[in-house]
């Protein structure tokens, strides 16, 4: 999976996500990997559903991985993070 096929999903409004992954998939991306961090995966579930369900209708869940990230704050304690790798598939 190379990075440019990588959606990284944010704090920005859904649709701008859901855009990014249907025109990947439109200029031919076979799979497109959505990642989130903390409280943005929700929005990747989000995404990933919209996308499946209104745009790209052929288009399915493969696999997804769940793993904690340990980042360091502005204190400059550590602090553990969960994180969702998503990926999309068009066949």
């Amino acid at each position: 999976m190379s990075e440019e096929n990588t959606v990284y999903i944010g704090s920005k409004p859904l649709m701008n996500y859901v855009l990014a992954v249907v025109t990947q998939m439109n200029n031919g991306t076979s799979e497109v990997m959505l990642k989130a961090r903390g409280r943005s995966i929700s929005r990747a579930v989000d995404v990933a559903e919209v996308v499946k369900n209104k745009f790209v209708l052929e288009a399915e869940v493969g696999e997804i991985n769940i793993s904690t990230e340990e980042l360091s704050n502005r204190e400059g304690s550590n602090t553990n993070v969960s994180a969702i790798e998503i990926q999309l598939t068009n066949k």
